[in-house]
């Protein structure tokens, strides 16, 4: 039997971080792989993309050389962000699937958005080293500024897969959840349960907010000076998904008034100079992009490209990756990772 043959490109990643030694082992078992160099990449593909049934990785593919893929079927960006550095229009067209296993990072993002909102509220990290300074306050006196999540008005900027496993963690403590997303029709949003509502309000009346909204080409800085000075005073802001929709200048101008709570796992530049000033912030909670990096979560990746190679080879739509939608993904701009 012939096996199918991948090309193997998945630079930031490498295949021994996103397959367990048992899936790579199933891997190389039912599938062969050809190993993109780090070099004259053009003329590798030139050579190669015609015996190619799948892609894992990001590369650049042009018209041209897609022209080339008579037997690719599907295009896996393991990096997880979709880019604009392929002809989306020639894979819509040819029938090639392109997918992303960004899915992976939903449940660990989650968890850590949640985990934060409450130390914010609580004031658990400052509590922390206050008690190893032996500065710490007991009962009362340490918990005068702090909240509980319960019943707090929430909102959610963005409804996709960061938010769809946000979401169910927070029902406990309150199901007074709003969510802002162009992208979602508003019925669908009242048939779960949540109130749409407009970014004015959110920032206005939320008292607690999750930036959860992939960036695109039309949201840059969406989050400016006008919508964060809405915030009142207690405000959590959590920033979850992509340092570009927020303008930093704003939001640390913002912090600095001193009224309101922040946490971010994302940055404008990463990795963070170690003179950059933000890092003497008060009131903010640091992360260093770190929320869905879970070994985990990268075995994830190797779990649900095994699954959706297979469907495909079926003649089966992928299902367990997220799929590049027509109408969306030209407007998508995520910044590459660098770092795993």
């Amino acid at each position: 039997m012939i096996k199918p043959i991948i090309i193997s490109d998945p630079y930031p990643r490498t295949l021994d971080l996103i397959f367990t030694k048992t899936k790579l082992k199933e891997l190389k078992t039912k599938y062969k792989i050809i190993v993109a160099p780090k070099k004259n990449k053009k003329n590798f593909y030139e050579n190669n993309i015609g015996k190619a049934t799948f892609i894992m990785g990001q590369p650049n593919l042009d018209k041209y050389l897609l022209s080339k893929a008579s037997k690719l079927k599907c295009i896996i960006n393991v990096e997880s962000n979709f880019m604009d550095n392929l002809d989306y229009d020639y894979c819509f067209k040819k029938n090639i699937h392109v997918i992303a296993t960004s899915p992976v990072f939903s449940k660990p993002v989650a968890e850590i958005a949640l985990g934060m909102t409450l130390s914010l509220l609580r004031n658990i990290h400052n509590a922390h080293f206050d008690f190893i300074k032996s500065k710490e306050k007991y009962g009362l006196e340490s918990n005068l500024k702090a909240s509980l999540l319960t019943n707090k008005k929430i909102g959610l900027l963005g409804f996709g897969d960061l938010a769809k496993s946000l979401y169910p963690l927070l029902l406990p403590f309150s199901k007074n959840i709003n969510v802002y997303d162009p992208w979602i029709p508003k019925d669908k949003i009242k048939k779960i349960g949540f109130n749409p509502i407009n970014l004015n309000n959110m920032f206005s009346s939320c008292e607690v907010i999750y930036v959860l909204a992939t960036i695109t080409k039309k949201n840059k800085h969406l989050i400016d000076k006008k919508l964060l000075n809405k915030m009142k005073s207690g405000t959590v802001f959590i920033l979850m998904s992509r340092a570009a929709i927020v303008n930093f200048k704003d939001l640390v101008k913002r912090i600095k008034k001193g009224d309101i709570y922040v946490a971010t796992d994302v940055f404008p530049d990463e990795p963070v100079k170690k003179n950059d000033p933000v890092r003497k912030l008060k009131n903010t909670l640091f992360s260093a992009h770190r929320a869905g990096a879970l070994k985990e979560a990268f075995y994830n990746m190797g779990e649900i490209v095994l699954k959706d190679m297979k469907l495909i080879l079926k003649n089966m739509p992928p299902k367990f990756c997220k799929r590049a939608q027509r109408k969306t993904v030209k407007l998508l701009a995520s910044k590459p990772v660098a770092i795993n």
